[in-house]
């Protein structure tokens, strides 16, 4: 099966997935704007192919190159994993006649207020929300809405310039700060816990399921430099709680037809406990949650979603074993990694319990947090017991300091 891959290099995650993809026998032609000698070592050895584009994101331009590369070849499958390139590999589909998603399904997973309306129309549960060009639209939704409100680009990723407004006094602030983007939906705010529900499916059909939890919310973790924040892929997904999300995150994708491939939803549950849809992705998440949602069950969910998109099965065995935390970790000062404090005094206790502790190296500059959501490292905890994982997981947020100088 021969397969267009966009953008293998970037961000982190994506070589795995090339690899994934030649694991189940692709043949995988890689775009990208970078040089094929700057790719990652894993993604070199995985693509058959590679073209260089000078900008990714000038859609017209690379839906012409990669049809003068094929020289009238057919292609099997085009497939992106990177939020900013799923509308262009739409296009690619269209241009060159490959199964899948199609532009105007593809824009309802990228345009956030679209999305909601889909979704509002299908009855699901989503927060109050409005679409402003300009800082006097904002205003008026807000006088309309009334406060708490969060302000968010409208074809966004992450937590990325979004922000809270608790109270009216607030807004100029969040005004200010997204000046530079030119289309925002102005939400209501959802009190409560955020999680995620994340799939692998084909042709219509979940193969995989996963929720995680965030502890706390991603947005106020990106706000506030000295938290460790954290995100649980959960073992027992029977919990009338959970269930409630995974319902809602069923009821999505049938609204808004998903077929084949990867997806990361994020909901609310409050404390009257509702489940609330935030938004969905159709890709994979990043910040390492495929990493935990492997080790939640020892099974290689990049070569997993390969098999889904290229066979339309999962062979594997996905059975959770283990809830899975991820810690990341913030360095302290500035400069460069000095120390570490207190991760030999968890290891020796729960070593067992850590498959993984990867920080940024002593000596290495600090990264900046506001820019990374991985930031100075990453850590995984796991454990069959829920409250177990988190004791572990609290102790290395709490306990465990990278000193930089």
């Amino acid at each position: 099966m021969d397969v267009v891959f966009l953008s293998p290099g970037f961000p982190a995650e994506m070589p795995l997935f090339v690899r994934g993809l030649a694991e189940v026998g692709a043949r995988v032609l890689g775009v990208g704007e970078g040089p094929a000698a700057g790719l990652p070592e894993e993604a070199k050895r995985a693509l058959h192919d590679y073209l260089q584009v000078p900008r990714l994101l000038d859609e017209d331009a690379v839906v012409r190159e990669v049809r003068s590369r094929l020289r009238g070849r057919s292609v099997e499958r085009v497939e992106c994993l990177w939020e900013v390139g799923v509308v262009l590999a739409a296009k690619l589909r269209e241009a060159l006649s490959v199964p899948g998603m199609r532009v105007e399904q593809a824009i309802l997973f990228r345009d956030k207020e679209s999305m909601k309306q889909a979704l509002d129309a299908a009855g699901v549960r989503t927060p109050r929300h409005a679409r402003a060009h300009t800082a006097q639209e904002v205003r008026e939704i807000a006088e309309r809405f009334g406060y708490p409100l969060i302000i968010k680009p409208i074809a966004g990723a992450g937590s990325a310039d979004t922000y809270p407004i608790h109270q009216a006094d607030q807004l100029g602030r969040a005004l200010e700060l997204t000046r530079h983007v030119p289309e925002v939906s102005v939400e209501e705010y959802v009190e409560g816990e955020e999680l995620t529900f994340d799939t692998v499916c084909a042709n219509g059909e979940i193969l995989f399921e996963n929720v995680a939890w965030y502890r706390p919310k991603p947005l106020i973790a990106r706000l506030n430099p000295w938290i460790s924040h954290q995100a649980v892929a959960l073992r027992d997904l029977s919990v009338p709680d959970v269930v409630k999300g995974r319902e809602l995150g069923r009821a999505v994708l049938r609204a808004l037809r998903f077929q084949t491939g990867y997806t990361h939803m994020e909901w609310f549950l409050t404390q009257k406990g509702e489940a609330v849809f935030g938004e969905i992705g159709a890709r994979a998440p990043g910040a390492r949650l495929v990493h935990a949602m492997n080790y939640t069950c020892d099974a290689d969910l990049f070569r997993g979603w390969a098999e889904a998109v290229c066979h339309g099965s999962l062979s594997q065995d996905t059975s959770k074993k283990y809830n899975a935390a991820l810690i990341f970790k913030r360095a302290e000062g500035d400069g460069r990694i000095l120390r570490y404090e207190g991760l030999e005094a968890i290891l020796a206790q729960h070593g067992e319990h850590v498959p993984v502790v990867d920080l940024n190296p002593i000596g290495a500059p600090r990264r900046d947090w506001q820019s990374s959501v991985v930031g100075d490292g990453w850590i995984v905890a796991r454990h069959p017991d829920l409250e177990t994982t988190l004791e572990i997981a609290d102790k290395f947020s709490a306990n465990l300091r990278l000193v930089a100088g």
